[in-house]
C-alpha cells in the first residue's frame, strides 16, 4: 500500500509556478476572492489560497461582504472585479448564505475569469474538451493527483461517489476525456443510488466526494484499487484544543490495508485544489496578456 501525498505533490505544483512567475517581466498576475460573510472554514480557506499565491508571486484581493448582502450588492462587486484590467481571475467563496443563487453567482463571473471553473461556460468547454476553458480545480486536482503518482485511468474502471458540479460531475467529464489521462469507464454513485456497495468493489479507482466521515469500509473496497478521497468532515475530538479533528469519507484504517494507492485526509486533495487556482490564475493572465498582445 503506498500514501499518495498531496501535501508534496501540490508543494511540487506550486514551485513550479513560482519558477513560472519569476519569469515574468511587467506586473504579476492577480487573483481577487469574493467571500461572503465570516464563516470560519471560508476565511481559512481564502486566507490558505491567499498565502500560497503570495509565496507564487502572484497578488491577491480580498472583497468582504456582509453575510446578508443582497443579490444586487454581490452582482456588483462580481461587476465591479469583471472589469477590474489588473485582476486576471477570481472567484465567490462558496457556500454562499441560502438567500443567494450560487448557480446565478458562479455565471455572473465573466468565463475569461473563472479561475473556480464553475460558470456554464467553462463547463460548457470541459464538455466540448475545449482546453482554453478552466476546470473546477478539486477535479482538476484529483487527475493530476493520478498523473503524478503513476496511476493510468486508460481502460480502468472508476466509481465516484457525488454528483456536485464541485467534484463529481466534473471530476466524471475529466476521466472521460479523450485524453491520456482519461479513457475511463466511469460510473457516478449518489445518494440515489441502490446498493452502493455492489457498485464501488467494481472500482479500480473509487474516488469518494459525499462529505460523510468513514462511510467507505473495507467491504466496499475491491483489494488492489486506489482510494482517493476527497471528503473532508469535522467530528467532535476532545483531545484537540480546536475540539475537533478532520477525517475523509474514507474509514482509513480499515481500508488502507486493502488498497494498491491510497490518499489520506488531510493532506489528499484539499491542498490540490489551492495549487490548481494558482495554477489558473497563472492561465487567465496568460490568456488575457496574449488578447492584449503583450
Amino acid at each position: 500500500m503506498e500514501i499518495i501525498d498531496g501535501n508534496a505533490i501540490a508543494a511540487t505544483i506550486v514551485e513550479e509556478l513560482r519558477a513560472e512567475v519569476a519569469q515574468i517581466s511587467g506586473r504579476p498576475p492577480a487573483a481577487a476572492f469574493i467571500r461572503v460573510g465570516d464563516d470560519p472554514a471560508s476565511v481559512a480557506y481564502v486566507g490558505k489560497k491567499r498565502a500560497v499565491a503570495k509565496s507564487i508571486g502572484i497578488e491577491s484581493h480580498l472583497f468582504v461582504l456582509p453575510i446578508d448582502v443582497t443579490r444586487k450588492d454581490l452582482f456588483a462587486c462580481i461587476d465591479t472585479v469583471n472589469r477590474n484590467s489588473m485582476i486576471d481571475g477570481f472567484l465567490v467563496q462558496a457556500p454562499l448564505p441560502p438567500h443567494l443563487n450560487e448557480a446565478e453567482a458562479f455565471n455572473r463571473v465573466a468565463p475569461e475569469k473563472d479561475i473556480d471553473g464553475f460558470g456554464s461556460v467553462n463547463l460548457g468547454r470541459l464538455l466540448q474538451e475545449d482546453s482554453t476553458g478552466f476546470v473546477a480545480c478539486t477535479p482538476a486536482g484529483v487527475v493530476d493527483l493520478l498523473h503524478r503518482s503513476g496511476v493510468r485511468t486508460e481502460g480502468r474502471h472508476v466509481v465516484i461517489l457525488g454528483r456536485s458540479i464541485i467534484v463529481g460531475k466534473t471530476l466524471s467529464m475529466l476521466l472521460l476525456r479523450k485524453h491520456a489521462m482519461g479513457n475511463a469507464t466511469v460510473t457516478v454513485c449518489h445518494s440515489r443510488t441502490p446498493e452502493l456497495g455492489h457498485h464501488t468493489r467494481q472500482a479500480d479507482i473509487l474516488i469518494s466526494a459525499v462529505g460523510r466521515p468513514a462511510f467507505i469500509t473495507a467491504d466496499w473496497v475491491k483489494p488492489g484499487a486506489v482510494v482517493i478521497d476527497v471528503g473532508v468532515n469535522r467530528v467532535q475530538d476532545s483531545t484537540r484544543k480546536s475540539g475537533y479533528r478532520l477525517i475523509g469519507d474514507v474509514d482509513f484504517k480499515a481500508v488502507s490495508p486493502l488498497a494498491s494507492k491510497i490518499t489520506p485526509v488531510p493532506g489528499g486533495g484539499g491542498p490540490m485544489t489551492v495549487a490548481f487556482v494558482m495554477r489558473n490564475t497563472l492561465k487567465a493572465y496568460r490568456q488575457q496578456a496574449e488578447q492584449s498582445g503583450l
